[in-house]
């Protein structure tokens, strides 16, 4: 985590204490919820919980206020098929999971009665938590930092991909477009299929591994575009390359739908396959974008913007409480 997470005030869990935790914290599936319930929370007002599985499980108390900042539903629990797919479990992992899920799901939807008000990050999961949990939700997008990314003067021949390398991001798609038309293509990050992508990529692809903070910026200040072929709850990395002043070249679903604009801040393809992002690829040949009407669609999702809205609508549930 950051350095700043050490001025914090952290409480932990008893699981803090649990041997080999942080290797072995997937074979503890079953204690996450009595961890998070084990907190007490009776001191406050108001509870805020950041959360994509556990944390929408805290116990309040008479008079408190719950609002869940929701990612997702559990994803491994509502999308099992999806998410088993996407992980490399030995068959014996796979075989005991589905006695393991059950319990969660059934704990999960207990867990929505302690929810007052739902935060979605996307219209893409506002829908999700309504067909999970039967419950509305506002959306307050994420935060990206505008003033970390900016534009730069230096315009350089390559596309970018910056991604964790597993399957389901479908950098795959990406590799593919790129070798066959011999567009540049440089990609940013490391996972479990990088062999395979490094096995499929032709020599006008290149692997850079994972970098620091400060060369991310400068590559994406310097792309000719983002190529983003997965689909996301949200996906922030769109829009740091928006406040490069870069334009994203997208699969159309998830998140990119609400942050990129056709013809203005980007291209989208329509198939997750590549001959739909090579036809993306040519079509953006023949765009032009303006760096800062690219930039100024970024600082709609800015970080003081995400701060102001998520303390205003706290505010405003704390008064209605005081009523």
């Amino acid at each position: 985590m950051p350095a700043v997470f050490r001025q914090m005030d952290i409480r932990v869990s008893f699981m803090q204490r649990l041997p080999f935790v942080f290797k072995l914290f997937k074979f503890y599936l079953l204690l996450y919820p009595l961890a998070f319930e084990s907190f007490d929370l009776s001191g406050y007002d108001i509870i805020l919980s950041s959360s994509s599985a556990w944390a929408k499980g805290v116990k309040k108390g008479q008079g408190q206020t719950h609002v869940c900042y929701c990612y997702t539903p559990m994803r491994f629990v509502w999308r099992y098929d999806d998410y088993v797919r996407q992980e490399s479990f030995p068959d014996w992992l796979k075989a005991l999971l589905p006695l393991v899920i059950a319990p969660l799901k059934k704990w999960d939807l207990q867990t929505v009665a302690g929810v007052d008000d739902y935060i979605a990050i996307s219209s893409f999961i506002a829908e999700r938590i309504k067909e999970t949990y039967g419950r509305e939700s506002v959306i307050i997008y994420p935060p990206v930092e505008s003033d970390l990314f900016k534009p730069s003067k230096l315009d350089r021949d390559y596309f970018l991909v910056i991604s964790r390398l597993n399957a389901y991001k479908r950098i795959d798609l990406a590799v593919e477009a790129c070798t066959k038309l011999d567009l540049p293509l440089k990609i940013i990050g490391d996972g479990p299929a990088r062999r395979n992508l490094m096995m499929q990529a032709g020599r006008s692809v290149e692997f850079l591994g994972r970098q620091p903070d400060s060369e991310v910026v400068r590559y994406l200040a310097e792309c000719r575009a983002l190529v983003f072929p997965g689909e996301e709850d949200f996906g922030i990395v769109p829009l740091e390359a928006m406040s490069c002043g870069r334009p994203v070249i997208a699969y159309r679903a998830g998140g990119a739908k609400e942050t990129v604009i056709e013809g203005e801040t980007g291209v989208f393809f329509e198939d997750q396959t590549a001959d739909s992002l090579i036809a993306a690829l040519k079509r953006f040949q023949f765009t032009s974008f303006n760096k800062d009407r690219i930039r100024l669609q970024a600082r709609r999702f800015d970080k003081e913007i995400f701060k102001q809205l998520i303390k205003t609508y706290l505010e405003e549930k704390y008064e209605g409480r005081m009523r």
